[in-house]
């Protein structure tokens, strides 16, 4: 029986490219290709296939976002993520999402159907980049921090950050300065664009 794979990936080329390349395989089946987050779990609501494999980078929602929503919804589908980015904090999310699989896109175009079917039989499928750059560059920041920062990173002033996390105007403050000094940052915008490159927020 074949393996019922859905594609998401906002570039079309690429996607169509994918698709090719899997259907001159024998034992896999590619029924869906999406363009964003919510397409992608519309055709995996519709198609109930076997393995995702999810772009990390897509409009509405990215990859990560659509991996932790299959994983709160529990289906059966297993995913794969596709990456141009070997960032840590992405990684981190990845596998604190169920992730069984987690590659680079410049990976040989075999290596790919042969992940898929590694993880059909239960197995995890890593680029050994991603793992070494994890061990490398751990995430500093606690969870109240990346919340803290993320909304920095949207554009909301300490007052506010303040206001949506029901925390006084002070210990938001303290957040930030522990923020920029665990990043070696020397002001929220570089705090952000590190932790942005980094993938931890």
């Amino acid at each position: 029986m074949s393996i019922r794979v859905v594609i998401a990936e906002d570039q079309r080329m690429l996607r169509g490219a994918l698709a090719s390349l899997l259907d001159f395989e024998e034992d896999i089946d590619v029924v869906g290709q999406a363009g964003n987050g919510d397409e992608a779990l519309s055709l995996i609501a519709a198609h109930r296939p076997d393995i995702c494999l999810l772009d990390i980078e897509m409009p509405v929602r990215s990859g990560l976002e659509v991996a932790e929503e299959i994983k709160r919804l529990g289906c059966e589908c297993r995913v794969i993520i596709l990456t141009t980015f070997a960032r840590p904090g992405y990684f981190e999310r990845a596998v604190q999402a169920g992730v069984q699989g987690y590659l680079l896109k410049d990976e040989p175009s075999e290596r790919l159907a042969e992940a898929i079917r590694r993880v059909m039989d239960g197995r995890r499928e890593v680029s050994p980049e991603l793992v070494f750059g994890t061990m490398r560059d751990a995430n500093p920041l606690t969870e109240r921090e990346r919340e803290v920062l993320r909304l920095a990173a949207g554009g909301s002033s300490s007052s506010e950050i303040a206001a949506k996390l029901h925390l006084s105007y002070g210990t938001v403050r303290n957040y930030m300065s522990e923020i920029l000094s665990k990043l070696g940052a020397k002001n929220r915008i570089e705090a952000i664009t590190t932790a942005e490159e980094k993938g931890w927020i």
